[in-house]
């Protein structure tokens, strides 16, 4: 990647008020607590209100950023909300966040990779940015996933949650934040996890279920355990660091047993891996703003600190970067 002129400047986040814990999933789905902490790392998950979508999370995400760091938007000049869970096909969530911060010149768009999309959001940010496109990006992560769920489906059911988190880049070729990235997508898999929309089948073949998530969770951990440490450590490799070098892993939050395996697989240390899915779930391409939120707010993530940013699911796309955090 060429050098970098774009910096992180602040983060925020924001989750729904309503709990769903696994003691009320029991009520719901064949299933229990043990079962589900023992194999997800699940213990709750934050559910939107019926009023409530995506545009809001993402607003008040934005809006926690502001009053923790004292930004103002007034200069800027694009908005990235990334989100498979959209209020509308249009307007864009992004659209919608312009509208309720009244943001009055930054144009806005949608980017939809699934649990990747945070990632390739700041890697779209940081490239307009440093080519000199854009001086101050607004990056959203968030999801309304409950909204897409089928509740009797309890193999989906028990993941997912809601929930999102935002951050702020800015030109600043001086301390930039953005070291190494990396990228790839296997789009032949992509029938293992999917959500119907216009079309009702995929390659030739009928989709089984229709405006909800569904998903092959066995294929999709193969998957994940096998392509995602493979990127985390090309990734490692082109930024010439080594897994003692890197100060937190913050990958995606899909499963704890995923997220085990991939520092198994990687060489990096659990105990230095910064995660949001035990209180919030699997939030797709919140989890990874909300990990880092969570971990500025708690004192783990310092300025100065590497961090392995790497996101992974529907698509199927994976993205990671290596990021120094400056804030």
């Amino acid at each position: 990647m060429s050098r970098s002129a774009a910096r992180i400047t602040a983060i925020g986040s924001y989750v729904p008020e309503k709990r769903l814990t696994n003691l009320d999933l029991e009520q719901l789905v064949e299933t229990n607590d043990e079962w589900i902490l023992q194999r997800t790392g699940i213990r709750e998950r934050r559910i939107a209100g019926e009023h409530e979508f995506t545009s809001d999370i993402s607003t008040k995400a934005v809006q926690d950023l502001a009053e923790r760091y004292g930004k103002s938007f007034d200069d800027v000049d694009l908005i990235i909300a990334c989100t498979m869970t959209p209020d509308f096909k249009t307007p864009s969530v992004a659209a919608m966040v312009q509208a309720k911060l009244n943001i009055p010149n930054a144009g806005a768009i949608d980017l939809n990779a699934a649990c990747a999309g945070f990632s390739y959001g700041l890697q779209m940010a940081n490239g307009l940015i440093t080519s000199g496109l854009h001086k101050k990006i607004l990056v959203i992560g968030a999801e309304t996933f409950s909204k897409i769920l089928d509740y009797t489906d309890r193999s989906t059911c028990i993941l997912f949650g809601d929930g999102g988190g935002a951050v702020l880049v800015e030109h600043d070729a001086d301390n930039p934040s953005f070291i190494e990235s990396h990228m790839g997508t296997n789009g032949a898999l992509a029938n293992n996890l999917y959500c119907t929309d216009l079309a009702g089948e995929m390659f030739g073949e009928d989709l089984a279920a229709r405006n909800v998530v569904w998903q092959n969770g066995r294929e999709v951990y193969k998957w994940a355990v096998n392509t995602v440490p493979k990127g985390v450590n090309a990734l490692m490799e082109k930024a010439g660091v080594t897994p003692g070098e890197v100060d937190w892993f913050v990958p995606h939050s899909a499963n704890l047993r995923i997220i085990e395996s991939i520092c198994t697989r990687s060489g990096l240390s659990l105990d230095n891996t910064i995660y949001s899915l035990e209180y919030y779930g699997n939030t797709s391409a919140g989890s990874i703003p909300l990990s880092l939120a969570e971990g500025v707010k708690d004192g783990r993530i310092q300025a100065g600190d590497q961090l392995l940013l790497y996101g992974f699911g529907g698509g199927l796309t994976h993205a990671g970067m290596l990021v120094k955090w400056s804030i």
